[in-house]
């Protein structure tokens, strides 16, 4: 130790501090880890530490599709920006969620695709048009067979889709509509998921029908487009168009502005395989066609009632089609058709009852403007129309004011000028056969509508007598064919144009005869002269079948004899008064012989016996037109049973009714 050089004492060293080390809690645990590994090191390198298991612990392997939401919803919105910039990768990823089948080994978990699809919901924003592989994937997933929480979060992917990008409102009603008709396998669930019914499936798609109609109001007509274009074809089995049309019914209860177009898309529909049914029982042969109609199961169970069952008939026995001969095939397939068409009528029968019978006037007013809508525009123009038609003739008859209007409207038609020819014919026709047939059009209209049509004739007649070489339907037709309406209104509703007792009091104009005479109304007697006997021959023209009944009955009650006429036509031939003078008719060009009227018979030159309110014979649907008809009765001491008992079904026996004979009576002669 120096001494100090002023003080000469010694100078002590100051003592240098060192740093004090703060105690951490990582050199703690590293040291304790250290000391726990230093025990448990072997002492020997040469053996080998031991491990042993907890068997009661779970191990789970975690692979990469297991991630929280909260990652998934960061991936998914990355893909689809990198998706935009071209990178596709990411974007694929996303899209084999929903396309991989949950029976692959590498397929999502049911917990996966539910995050994923919350994902796709919070970015619905960037499910643009360029997005639409991964929306059609999405759309195409099985989910409407699944639990109810998963339906509910897709329902709300939905809505926010079609609210956000309304590019894709009609696939995602597409896709609903499909849901109506075919129902998704098993085969779209996970292990363990159990599939939801037929009718849970169609609920949930009516839900999410309402859903996004109450959404988006606008998307109802591109609804109504899809309805149509879905619709089951006339090939397809009865159960789809029974169902088809039940869910149609279904969507109108929710969205009424569809009810028209739904209504009008059934009825046409309809009529396509009315028609269908009439010209395949046309080309059949006789000892096969004959009551094919009649052979019909009478089923009375309700219109969806073993429709399964009744398809697995139907696919075990296609099979051995090929054994069946042709014609019996072609029946077999008639016989389909038929029980489509009588399914589907009573279904209509049933919508439409309600409406007519209720107490609601706007309701009622409604459906009967919608079936003359269809009347006009679907089934009057479309020839050959079998039941279809029955849906007015029933519901025309609930009311006497309901009566007079569809009369009136009949009349309308046939008279007006301004339709096409086969329009007013085809108006006519349905004119006469509701007169004649329908039990509730009362003897006033019956006289209304006989007198309309005799003063029509006589404007006819003053305007083609003075040019007529004699008869020719070419150039008559509207003439004819009104002709033929009177005849066959009065041989099914002549006692109506009787005069009763207190007519004969009252009348001067009617003469008083005793019991047995028939005495007419005024000008019944004189239309039907003035008119046979004219320059035009009508009865050379109209029908054979309703021209022989309405001479036998007009000449049993005494009003006119045409019999002698009925021979002096047998020796003329109807194409000796068409020639030359028909080219004014088809702009100048000669016409050219076709197979028909190459036919030796006159057949094609005469009237069709067409009557669309012929006998009604499906056996589900009768029953509503039972109370409404008229059937055919004979006239005692004329037809061979001498009591006047004669019936439709009992004519038909012997003669073809199916073919629309005008009296269904020609073989009860």
């Amino acid at each position: 130790m120096a001494p100090s050089p002023r003080t000469g004492e010694p100078v002590l060293p100051v003592p240098t501090k060192q740093p004090v080390r703060r105690p951490t809690l990582v050199r703690k645990r590293e040291d304790t880890d250290s000391g726990i590994d230093r025990a448990r090191t072997p002492s020997s390198p040469s053996k080998r530490l031991k491990v042993s298991f907890d068997n009661e612990v779970q191990v789970k392997v975690m692979d990469d599709w297991e991630k929280a939401p909260a990652i998934i919803r960061e991936e998914v919105r990355r893909a689809l920006e990198r998706h935009a910039q071209g990178d596709d990768s990411a974007y694929d990823r996303v899209k084999e969620i929903y396309t991989t089948k949950p029976t692959a080994e590498d397929a999502p978990t049911s917990t996966t695709l539910r995050n994923y699809t919350a994902a796709l919901l919070s970015s619905v924003s960037g499910l643009d048009r360029s997005c639409s592989g991964l929306v059609h994937a999405v759309l195409q997933s099985v989910w409407i067979i699944r639990d109810e929480d998963y339906v509910a979060l897709f329902l709300r992917l939905l809505g926010n889709l079609v609210s956000a990008q309304g590019v894709y409102v009609g696939d995602v009603l597409r896709m609903l509509v499909g849901y109506l008709v075919n129902i998704p396998g098993r085969d779209g669930l996970f292990l363990g998921e159990s599939p939801a019914p037929r009718s849970q499936i169609q609920k949930r798609a009516h839900g999410a029908l309402r859903y996004l109609l109450r959404l988006i109001p606008s998307a109802s007509g591109v609804l109504s487009s899809i309805l149509t274009s879905l619709f089951p074809h006339s090939s397809d089995s009865k159960r789809a168009h029974v169902t088809y049309v039940q869910n149609l019914l279904k969507v109108i209860e929710y969205a009424p502005e569809l009810q028209a177009d739904a209504l009008a898309l059934i009825t046409e529909r309809l009529v396509k395989i009315d028609v269908q049914v009439q010209v395949d029982l046309e080309d059949l042969a006789d000892d096969v066609g004959d009551g094919v109609v009649q052979d019909i199961p009478n089923l009375k169970s309700g219109p969806s009632q073993d429709l399964d069952d009744e398809d697995e008939s139907e696919d075990d026995t296609d099979s051995s089609d090929e054994e069946i001969d042709p014609d019996a095939r072609r029946a077999k397939d008639i016989t389909t058709n038929v029980e489509k068409l009588d399914c589907v009528l009573d279904i209509l029968f049933t919508y439409y009852e309600p409406q007519f019978s209720g107490t609601s006037v706007q309701a009622r007013d409604t459906a009967l403007d919608i079936l003359f809508s269809q009347f006009t525009t679907i089934i009057l123009p479309t020839y050959r129309s079998r039941h279809t038609q029955f849906l007015l003739f029933h519901f025309a008859q609930t009311s006497p004011a309901l009566v007079d209007n569809f009369v009136g409207a009949c009349v309308h038609f046939a008279f007006d000028k301004g339709r096409p020819a086969i329009m007013r014919q085809s108006a006519a026709a349905y004119l006469a056969s509701f007169v004649a047939r329908g039990i509730h059009v009362p003897s006033q209209i019956v006289r209304d509508v006989f007198d309309y049509i005799g003063g029509q004739l006589t404007i006819y007649r003053a305007e083609y007598e003075p040019n007529s070489r004699g008869p020719d339907l070419r150039r008559y037709s509207n003439y004819y064919s009104l002709l033929q309406a009177l005849l066959y209104i009065f041989c099914f509703r002549w006692q109506d144009l009787e005069a009763g007792p207190e007519e004969q009091a009252d009348d001067d104009d009617i003469p008083l005869t005793d019991d047995l005479a028939h005495v007419w109304i005024p000008g019944i007697k004189e239309t039907l002269a003035q008119n046979i006997f004219s320059k035009l021959n009508p009865l050379k023209v109209c029908s054979p079948a309703i021209v022989n009944e309405f001479a036998k009955i007009a000449n049993h009650l005494g009003i006119i004899y045409v019999f002698h006429l009925l021979e002096t036509n047998k020796r003329l031939r109807l194409s000796q008064f068409s020639g030359p003078t028909d080219r004014d008719l088809t702009f100048g060009i000669p016409e050219r012989e076709t197979a028909l009227s190459g036919r030796k018979d006159e057949s094609y030159q005469q009237l069709d016996e067409y009557f669309p309110f012929d006998p009604y014979h499906l056996p589900r649907s009768k029953r509503w037109v039972e109370g409404d008809y008229r059937e055919w009765k004979g006239i005692p001491g004329l037809h061979e049973d001498g009591d006047g008992s004669g019936s439709d079904d009992e004519d038909e026996e012997d003669s073809d009714a199916e073919e629309g004979t005008g009296t269904d009576e020609e073989g009860a002669d």
